[in-house]
């Protein structure tokens, strides 16, 4: 392990040739560091977590992105999450368990726990994605909690990343099975179309409204002949999951 943490330091300083940190970030890192109880050895390895490719676009470093740790994050998320569902529910088949998984490391959970512990205002964007409303973008934060993950794993070895991993997805392995989580409307609304109609249900972009750094889409979706929406979203995804979730709840309420 000492190898390996040796070898990671001497690559990060060949690449990512970074600057001190200001006495601002690090006291901002360090607050981060308090609101989820762990403890970085090198605080640069998290303010690399949230320095999102906008950023390093914008800059001479193309290399000083959290998408290496994004990637090396969703693996250790991935394993520790896995490994307690097989551990703690002996009495469950293989589908229940994969299907929890799937919802407590999807994007449309892991954006709520960022804004919960305060990714949002640690995050290094680009100027263009500031403007855009980058802080609140799902995707964003859901990939900067896995370079965290990712940063704390190379910092401090996988025990102390699972330790991290299980304090914020236990509570939402909780909330699936007391059926109070949030949940992927489009992919639920297929489930009951395709079974019903052995079809596909059908999205329409209807419109996009606002300036192009601040766009809203809306999006009708198409059961059989029964249309729903539009919706709205910053996204085209976003507005889709209103959409599909204006249908569930008709689908739920027997409308459909």
């Amino acid at each position: 392990m000492f190898r390996f943490k040796a070898m990671f330091k001497n690559v990060k300083d060949i690449f990512f040739k970074d600057s001190t940190l200001s006495a601002a970030r690090r006291n901002q890192l360090l607050d981060f560091e308090r609101a989820i109880s762990v403890h970085f050895n090198d605080l640069q390895l998290l303010d690399l977590a949230f320095h999102h490719r906008s950023y390093s676009n914008e800059g001479a470093n193309t290399r000083y992105n959290n998408e290496r740790l994004e990637f090396l994050g969703d693996a250790v998320l991935g394993m520790a999450t896995a490994t307690y569902l097989y551990e703690s529910m002996l009495e469950r088949p293989e589908g229940d368990l994969a299907r929890i998984k799937s919802v407590v490391v999807s994007e449309m959970t892991l954006a709520p726990i960022a804004l919960e512990i305060g990714v949002d205002s640690c995050l290094v964007l680009g100027k263009g994605e500031e403007l855009s409303g980058g802080r609140t973008k799902k995707a964003i934060l859901a990939d900067a909690v896995e370079a965290v993950i990712g940063a704390y794993y190379l910092d401090s070895g996988y025990s102390a990343a699972e330790k991290l991993v299980l304090e914020l997805i236990v509570p939402e392995i909780q909330k699936v099975l007391q059926n109070k989580h949030h949940r992927d409307y489009k992919t639920l609304l297929q489930e009951f179309y395709q079974k019903k109609y052995k079809e596909c249900p059908v999205y329409e972009l209807v419109k996009r409204t606002g300036p192009d750094h601040d766009r809203t889409f809306w999006v009708s979706v198409h059961l059989h002949s029964v249309t729903y929406g539009p919706a709205s979203g910053k996204n085209k995804k976003e507005a889709e999951q209103s959409a599909a979730r204006l249908a569930w709840e008709a689908v739920e309420g027997g409308d459909c």
